[in-house]
């Protein structure tokens, strides 16, 4: 297939766009670019793509394409909530402009990546599967719901909308976020010593690596229309249902000398859920999340080590919220968070 990848040049498109490429598709990115020199390491080989804001689309960008995978957004909870009106115009309404400029321009197939937000405080001891309810508790969640009712509404007989509900990410990328649950407390736990966690550390989160997500969009992309036509699946692996706790516990062990220091001076956070995520293994015969908790702390640490992390660049370079703010500091997007240039 021709597939359009939004968001290529961020935390999981860069991953993401080989793996689709080795499946023998063709990719063809877009982009702002806000992100792009986020990186850590060794330069990324992007696909050809259009550097354009989402908002911005028009139906050329869509032209002639099989396939839209659908990543680009304003990632970050802190963000979203800083700034809600953006994030309801990039996320929400911009999404589905772009959904309904592909359903028009022939698109037969449009992968959304949603996420376990959506499930917010579900609480409880029960595995939450995509029939629960949706409590989103943050503008970011909240605009994720409701970009899934709109895509809802588009679907047909030509139109499959699909809405992968990525549990949160970690592992390394070549374009690194340090503001991701496991991929920060293994930074500082590196960088300092200290595996630190502002919560009290009772929230339960279901994890699952960039790759993995990969995986799972490009078994969605090359399903049978009828095994995926208009459904919600929850990505990731029952293994990988952990507490805060957890985590910075399997951090400690993959960081030697680390200590875990749980401090809850940020309260208690309302986001708590454990996910069930048998349908996409029955949907998608053979897809199975590869990476645990505790290989990808071990993975990024390596990976902290080997391209030389600083505490600078973890704080600065690969912070969404402080790339926003340098760049608005320095002129280069406007109160939009559109690039000027």
């Amino acid at each position: 297939m021709r597939v359009l990848l939004t968001g290529h040049q961020g935390y999981l498109g860069t991953v993401m766009a080989p793996v689709l490429a080795a499946a023998g598709h063709e990719v063809v990115g877009l982009d702002s670019g806000l992100f792009a020199d986020c990186v850590l390491g060794p330069a990324p080989a992007d696909p050809r793509g259009h550097r354009v804001d989402l908002r911005d689309v028009t139906a050329e960008h869509v032209a002639g394409v099989d396939a839209v995978i659908h990543l680009a957004a304003l990632s970050n909870d802190p963000l979203g909530s800083l700034a809600p009106e953006l994030t309801y115009d990039i996320n929400h309404h911009a999404s589905v402009r772009l959904a309904r400029l592909a359903r028009d321009a022939g698109v037969r197939r449009f992968l959304y990546a949603s996420t376990c937000s959506v499930y917010g405080a579900a609480g409880g001891d029960e595995l939450v599967a995509e029939e629960a309810p949706l409590r989103p508790v943050t503008p970011y969640a909240e605009s994720k719901v409701r970009v899934e009712d709109d895509l809802h509404a588009l679907a047909d007989t030509d139109f499959t909308p699909v809405y992968m509900r990525n549990a949160t990410a970690f592992g390394h990328s070549p374009r690194l976020r340090a503001d991701i649950v496991l991929n920060n407390l293994v930074g500082h736990a590196l960088l300092t010593g200290e595996v630190l966690v502002l919560s009290d550390g009772t929230p339960w989160r279901p994890l699952v690596h960039a790759a993995d997500i990969a995986r799972a969009f490009a078994a969605a992309l090359d399903a049978p229309r009828e095994a995926v036509h208009d459904r919600a699946f929850n990505v990731g692996s029952e293994v990988n249902n952990v507490t805060v706790a957890e985590i910075a516990a399997q951090v400690a062990e993959a960081v030697d000398g680390a200590k875990v220091r749980i401090t809850g001076e940020s309260g208690a956070d309302p986001r708590s859920y454990r996910v069930d995520f048998s349908r996409i293994r029955g949907a998608l015969p053979g897809f199975d999340c590869e990476w645990t908790v505790k290989r990808g702390a071990l993975e990024l640490a390596d990976a902290y080590r080997t391209h030389g992390l600083t505490m600078a660049a973890f704080k600065e370079r690969f912070t969404r919220l402080a790339v926003l703010r340098a760049a608005s500091e320095a002129g280069t997007v406007d109160d939009t968070l559109r690039r000027r240039g």
